[in-house]
């Protein structure tokens, strides 16, 4: 009997999978969300080729170096996990002391190349809490929570004297993420929640003002309307004129008229909310959500149990961050300097981004076929 062309297709697609050992449809969910952040990025910009093109040429580098990453052993990240970890110490040291950026040192200049030593932060926080707890019997117990939350702290707290208090929190989150996935007890949870909630009179003693101001324009931006609530003004405003359907590609009044800052990088969501709509905004949660989700069955598949906590991280950090920066843009969250991954401008959180799942897609090509 012929086969049908949907199942040639099938079949065709099951072959290339099986050739390439590379997870398809994390894979293509990556490049269709990039594809989709340039031209938002090219409606936010006005038509700014040139920013386009170097978001372009950082997408490709991205993409480049997941797929190198994708084809080494999770065996190697395993092992060079403590020197990684520690070699992004000293750079966040170094960065303390001798970094450059506008109002915050939190770029190393070399010359030849410039970056953000916290960028790495994002990929050996993880690594290193998992490579910590796969050593140890799980669910942890208080001494293990305890060397775990050191782990979780020392960078966090050098990327928070950048200062960059919503990286260092996210950084920081993506440990916290790998402990919940070991089997934490929920009483536990409760307890170190309950212990964040009394810390947080001290934590508001260490913020900077500016910090402080974000918090209380959080829960009431119109008290000052033109000065630090305009931000979250503006971007609730973007958002909530896109309706249902939206007013359409390079039509967004917000970003034209310059009303809503930073319309390219943290509050590009915004824009895209108000030229897609109710409609566009669910289309890409979704296809953000079907992300996580891969990257979850690929945690569920590894080989041990390095492997799992760190995939699991990784994907449920992407969550994360579309969280914080949606919930930053409709003001249900303060404003806390997050890109959305894939899609805002500028930095190197998307290549930052993409290897990390090139260690997903590692993890993937080397998971566990038959159940142990």
């Amino acid at each position: 009997m012929s086969l049908s062309s949907g199942d040639r297709f099938a079949r065709w697609f099951r072959e290339i999978r099986q050739s390439t050992r590379v997870d398809l449809p994390l894979l293509g969910a990556l490049v269709l969300l990039a594809m989709v952040g340039l031209v938002v990025l090219y409606s936010a910009s006005g038509g700014n080729t040139a920013q386009v093109g170097n978001q372009a040429v950082r997408l490709a580098l991205g993409f480049g170096l997941m797929l190198v990453l994708a084809r080494v052993p999770p065996v190697v990240f395993r092992t060079w996990t403590p020197w990684f970890y520690f070699a992004t110490l000293v750079l966040l040291v170094i960065v303390v002391k001798f970094g450059e950026g506008r109002g915050a040192n939190r770029w190393l200049d070399l010359r030849i190349v410039r970056f953000q030593p916290s960028e790495f932060a994002k990929l050996a926080l993880p690594m290193m809490v998992a490579w910590f707890l796969s050593q140890r019997v799980l669910p942890p117990n208080w001494r293990s929570l305890a060397a775990a939350g050191v782990v979780v702290a020392v960078p966090a707290v050098l990327i928070a004297k950048q200062p960059d208090l919503g990286t260092a929190l996210l950084v920081a989150a993506s440990g916290a993420i790998v402990v919940f996935l070991s089997g934490l007890a929920w009483w536990r949870i409760g307890l170190l929640a309950a212990a964040g909630a009394a810390a947080a009179p001290v934590a508001w003693h260490f913020m900077h003002e500016y910090q402080r101001n974000r918090l209380r324009m959080f829960l009431d931006p119109e008290s000052d309307p033109l000065g630090n609530g305009w931000n979250i003004i503006q971007a609730k405003i973007a958002v909530g004129s896109g309706g249902l359907l939206g007013k359409g590609l390079m039509e967004s009044t917000q970003s034209r008229l310059d009303f809503l800052p930073e319309h390219t990088t943290d509050f590009i969501f915004a824009v895209f909310s108000e030229e897609f709509g109710l409609v566009g905004v669910t289309l890409i949660v979704l296809l953000y959500l079907f992300i996580v989700a891969r990257g979850l069955i690929i945690a569920v598949h590894a080989r041990d149990t390095y492997s799992r906590l760190l995939a699991g991280s990784i994907s449920m950090t992407l969550f994360v961050y579309v969280l914080v920066n949606g919930g930053m843009i409709s003001g249900l969250l303060p404003v806390v300097g997050v890109p959305m991954p894939l899609i805002s401008y500028g930095g190197t959180s998307a290549v930052s981004l993409l290897a990390g799942f090139g260690v997903v897609l590692a993890i993937h090509r080397h998971r566990r076929i038959v159940p142990d």
